[in-house]
């Protein structure tokens, strides 16, 4: 861990502390040459000690967050080497559902959840896929989170691929998923394999039995489906829903038997540690080694302005006294 100061000379800021000080303490001599001339009682020395600590600390801190301080750190990234997963995110057009114009879509609930589902894997390598009537790979797993994310964020997106039959609002094909196995998307060295897929679930006729022998064929890969669905959500074109898409009632019982024949698990959107959870029991545990470095930062400057506003607005509690 070290620190690194990033604006020096701002620390000079604390210079300002000493005009209000020289302030005070010639309105202090003018107030007790009045006080003398009135035959006033002199106020007692400690009285000035509460002003001078809050103009002496505020300006410190403030000094403190000019100067910029941030912490930073290193440590090693311990990897499992016979563990992977991949996230696939549903991107058919029903994905765009929401309960409203100002809730969120299916596919931003997803995106969201995918990250709390990697951090839920911080040891595992993670792959990124979507899915609508194929599956496409965005990222081939890899244990640094940041290329997660951000593969997340740029590269999924609503039909990318695009479904081969257009113009469909219901464009999603679960037997898709089987290409996971047929193209090899995982390294030969795994040997602990999960796929996680968040989807709405609105799939066209699934072969359950087929899915299923070629999931459980060794080395097996399992399968975690969460579901982001709601009876009452709409596909919004130009702030109107869409007349010919309508939620599917029978969308979970789909993932339900799906899951059932390939030995997964279903969750709701709702459950998403849950998931994760899941997600850990099927890899297990198993060899790790260590593959880079995983970095941080922690900037004080806000965390030191903010805390300078304690001893000011003091003093100005106690000016109102």
């Amino acid at each position: 861990m070290s620190l690194t100061i990033l604006t020096p000379l701002g620390a000079l800021l604390v210079l300002g502390v000493v005009v209000p000080v020289v302030a005070l303490r010639r309105i202090r001599r003018r107030a007790g040459e009045t006080r003398t001339t009135l035959g006033l009682p002199q106020p007692r020395r400690r009285s000035l000690l509460l002003p001078l600590a809050g103009l002496a600390v505020g300006g410190v801190l403030l000094a403190l967050a000019a100067a910029q301080p941030v912490f930073e750190w290193t440590h090693d990234r311990t990897v499992r080497t016979d563990a992977e997963a991949f996230v696939v995110l549903d991107v058919s057009r029903s994905m765009l559902a929401q309960d409203n114009l100002e809730s969120p879509q299916r596919i931003q609930r997803a995106k969201s959840a995918a990250g709390e589902l990697r951090q839920a894997l911080p040891d595992i390598k993670v792959g990124v896929a979507s899915l609508t009537d194929r599956v496409l790979p965005h990222l081939f797993p890899s244990a640094d989170e940041k290329v997660f994310a951000a593969t997340i964020d740029r590269s999924v997106a609503i039909e990318r691929p695009p479904p081969r039959s257009s113009f469909v609002t219901g464009a999603t094909s679960l037997n898709a998923l089987a290409s996971i196995r047929g193209l090899r998307y995982f390294s030969p060295t795994s040997k602990a394999r999960v796929v996680i897929v968040l989807t709405d679930g609105e799939s066209d006729p699934v072969a359950n039995a087929r899915l299923g022998g070629l999931f459980r064929r060794d080395p097996a890969i399992d399968l975690v489906f969460v579901q982001f669905w709601g009876d009452d959500e709409k596909v919004y074109s130009r702030g109107a829903p869409e007349p010919q898409y309508k939620p599917n009632a029978g969308a979970r019982g789909i993932l339900d038997r799906l899951a059932a024949s390939t030995r997964g698990a279903v969750y709701s959107e709702n459950q998403i540690g849950a998931a994760g959870r899941k997600a850990r029991e099927f890899l297990g545990s198993g060899p790790t080694a260590v593959q880079g470095e995983k970095a941080g930062k922690l900037v004080l400057a806000p965390y030191l302005a903010l805390a300078a506003l304690f001893p000011f607005g003091l003093l100005l509690w106690r000016r109102d006294r």
